[in-house]
């Protein structure tokens, strides 16, 4: 299996993502994926990455993602999901940042529903 075979999901999603100067290269039994996005895409891509790769000892992938400034991203709501849980996911973000992006669509931080799409500040 080829490199780009074992990472066609990790692929597929930054070709498909708002990355900025995207390059996807292999070089020596090694793929490089670079560009710029948001703090939500970047973080999709490592959980894709962690997926294929959960201890990440294979070391034939270098992924050098930097986030853009002032990028807000947009969360759809998952079952079991709080504001701090989410927020945990998005590095210089809290609950309460989260809170007050999207004060016009939550009322009360403690009820947040499956399927509502909140803002994450960037």
């Amino acid at each position: 299996m080829g490199l780009r075979d074992k990472y066609s999901k990790l692929i597929k999603l930054a070709g498909e993502s708002d990355i900025s100067d995207l390059s996807i290269t292999e070089n020596n039994n090694i793929l490089y994926v670079s560009g710029s996005t948001t703090p939500a895409v970047k973080h999709e891509l490592w959980k894709i990455y962690n997926e294929i790769d959960p201890d990440m000892r294979a070391g034939d992938l270098i992924l050098n993602i930097e986030e853009k400034e002032g990028g807000e991203a947009i969360y759809e709501v998952k079952s079991g999901d709080s504001l701090s849980k989410i927020a945990k996911n998005y590095p210089g973000v809290t609950w309460r940042s989260i809170y007050e992006a999207n004060k016009d669509i939550i009322k009360d931080p403690n009820k947040i529903f499956p399927g509502q799409k909140i803002r994450i500040p960037g």
